[in-house]
């Protein structure tokens, strides 16, 4: 039997990009599905493309930033499939920015959206992973969660802040004997709305350009969002720890483990000649 075709799955950030991916595979597979997004439109589409496999699937427009919120499309999954298995904590946005220039309305959007919602998702359905027998949590972080990048703070801040909550999640799962395992997922470069949705500080000469941003961006990026959806649920099946996703993220998580300073000096130079 197919690991995921008697299973239920939330998934944040289904509108699109890792999420939509995400959806489409497991709804091949046979998995229930209950999606999520702040993009009706995106999300109806997704759910649209899902639903020709003919499993179970719901959506609703739910901000990830909201605790409430996220409690009651908890509540209400478990309510209208019966169950909940696995939660993709998947949800994301980008930020442009040096700290000197960065405005706290922006550091707030970034980490209510990127930190802050992925603890509410994990904290409003664990209990129900628990409660199921066999769940699975998956947060998104990102390489920017193995080293840090000049204009990134808050987004590596945010990444960082992912993979130590779910290492430590991941250990007290094992520890308290739970049905639950958790996984840290690394995404290299994808070919996602990422970059042209982010939000781009003055201080940088690309914020005049964000198309041209956004076209670079798909240019470097390595690996679809299909592909990215395969490794990440392969790893799910295989109860990994950790993975990382694409071959720039592999050659980045062997980077992180040299001595900082033979790399930041390179990046310092990079960052020289955005900034001036």
């Amino acid at each position: 039997m197919n690991y995921f075709s008697t299973k239920v799955a939330a998934v944040t950030g289904a509108a699109s990009g890792i999420g939509r991916s995400l959806a489409i595979n497991l709804a091949g597979q046979g998995c229930a599905l209950a999606l999520s997004d702040i993009d009706g439109t995106g999300l109806a589409e997704t759910e649209a493309l899902c639903r020709s496999g003919g499993s179970l699937v719901t959506s609703d427009i739910v901000d990830v930033a909201s605790r409430s919120a996220m409690h009651e499309w908890a509540d209400s999954v478990v309510s209208t499939h019966g169950k909940v298995n696995m939660i993709f904590n998947n949800a994301g946005v980008a930020l442009g920015s040096t700290v000197e220039t960065m405005t706290w309305d922006d550091m707030d959007w970034l980490m209510n959206i990127n930190f802050w919602g992925v603890i509410h998702g994990t904290k409003a359905f664990l209990p129900y992973l628990i409660q199921s027998g066999e769940g699975h949590v998956v947060n998104v972080s990102s390489v920017f969660g193995l080293v840090s990048i000049p204009t990134q703070s808050a987004y590596n801040a945010s990444k960082f802040g992912v993979r130590g909550f779910t290492d430590a999640l991941y250990m007290e799962l094992k520890a308290a004997r739970h049905p639950v395992s958790a996984t840290t997922v690394h995404p290299g470069g994808i070919k996602t709305n990422i970059v042209k949705n982010a939000r781009l500080n003055d201080s940088l000469e690309i914020a005049t350009a964000q198309e041209a941003a956004h076209s670079r961006f798909q240019t470097i990026a390595m690996t679809s969002p299909d592909r990215a959806a395969r490794i990440i649920l392969r790893a799910v099946r295989g109860g990994r720890r950790r993975v990382t996703v694409g071959p720039d993220a592999k050659a980045i998580d062997l980077l992180s483990r040299l001595p900082s300073p033979l790399y930041q000096k390179v990046l310092v130079l990079g960052a020289r000649r955005e900034l001036a």
